[in-house]
């Protein structure tokens, strides 16, 4: 059995993979499993090649033209390797000859689900966000299955509703094998006040940081804090903070690997974050209270609804599952008031990690594992 992968090339597409590849390790580990499973991934090489290879995925790039809503110079560029993506994956297509495609979505995935559908090979999207992407919108027609992580994404696929199933967004087993205690040992947390974890995301990371240093000497008050910056703000948070704030309380990071992260997460009291919907099913995942600001030029909105339809509330206050700050009216007093009244209330960040564990089922990678061998047999 050959089961190919392809996706736009960022982390919210290839770590749902590794997730999904890891699942089929214990079927294959089954004595009675007499299968041979091969596993390939076709499409951007943005962050795919270090993470991709270690899992066993055979791994070739192509290249690949982003769809946009408006006019840009670039266009013209993008259509050019659209087309030459498209050529590319004719090619490791009849190589490969897989007998199933699953889709992350994203711009790097559509010469390889349009080729696929050519060649009558069946194709599985997935969807992570709400608001479904313009890349799986319109790949939806060569699909036979779409697997969607929130409810409300079965809107947005329009006349092929039909072909949705809800399943939710895989999250790699090694997140959830985090220890507090060891995690207090890497950061070097020096005292017993709360832990306030907070991570700008790939994007969007600079408004974050500058809330933070603008209440920082505040914050450290009342928590200790590992802040993940983000790495192209890094180097002027670091130049703020070692500046004016001589604190031990205070572990800034440009990035923090799976291992480390595992470990954040099971340190934190509270965590700070963006709304990707990789980000909210990792916090899910580790049943964390949260306060997420979605960032607000996101495509179509997505990570605001993310938020919403993750905090589970009806009166816009945010207050479920997690709590959500808008940017746009997002002053440091505020930041500074949200974050002190959940630290000074234990029982309501222990019933907000509660609800956020319900979010997430720990079977998931397997549900879409059984999923994809249902169409490759």
């Amino acid at each position: 059995m050959r089961i190919l992968f392809t996706g736009g090339g960022s982390g919210g597409h290839i770590f749902p993979i590794i997730a999904i590849r890891q699942a089929f390790n214990a079927l294959i580990e089954l004595p009675e499993n007499d299968r041979e499973i091969n596993f390939y991934y076709l499409g951007p090489d943005k962050f795919a090649r270090e993470n991709l290879n270690k899992e066993k995925i055979e791994t070739r790039f192509i290249l690949g033209g982003k769809l946009r809503r408006y006019f840009s110079l670039r266009n013209p560029i993008d259509f050019v390797k659209l087309i030459l993506g498209i050529i590319q994956s004719f090619f490791y297509l009849f190589i490969w000859v897989p007998d199933v495609i699953f889709s992350k979505g994203g711009y790097g995935s559509i010469p390889v689900v349009f080729v696929g559908w050519i060649y009558r090979i069946p194709i599985i999207l997935h969807e992570s966000d709400s608001m479904p992407g313009l890349a799986n919108r319109f790949l939806a027609k060569f699909s036979k299955k779409i697997i969607i992580s929130f409810p409300s994404s079965k809107e947005g696929f329009g006349k092929h509703q039909n072909k949705t199933i809800l399943v939710g967004n895989p999250i790699r087993k090694e997140l959830l094998e985090g220890s507090a205690e060891k995690g207090r040992q890497i950061f070097k947390i020096s005292s017993n006040k709360p832990i306030l974890l907070i991570l700008g995301g790939s994007q969007g990371a600079q408004k974050i940081n500058e809330i933070v240093l603008n209440t920082l000497p505040r914050l450290l008050e009342i928590a200790e804090i590992v802040h993940i910056s983000g790495e192209f703000d890094y180097d002027n948070v670091y130049k703020e903070t070692r500046g004016t704030i001589q604190n031990p309380a205070y572990h800034l990071y440009k990035f923090l690997n799976a291992e480390e992260l595992k470990h954040a997460y099971a340190l934190a009291s509270l965590i700070v974050n963006r709304a990707g919907a990789g980000s909210i099913f990792e916090i899910a995942a580790c049943g964390k209270p949260s306060i997420l600001i979605p960032l607000p030029n996101s495509a179509a909105d997505h990570q605001r609804k993310n938020a919403y339809d993750f905090a589970n509330t009806n009166n816009q206050t945010g207050e479920g599952r997690a709590v959500i700050l808008d940017q746009g009216n997002l002053t440091p007093n505020i930041f500074l008031e949200e974050i002190s009244k959940l630290l000074n209330n234990p029982e309501k960040l222990k019933t907000m990690g509660q609800k956020a564990k319900e979010f997430y089922s720990s079977d998931t990678p397997q549900k879409i594992r059984d999923e994809i061998l249902k169409l490759a047999s």
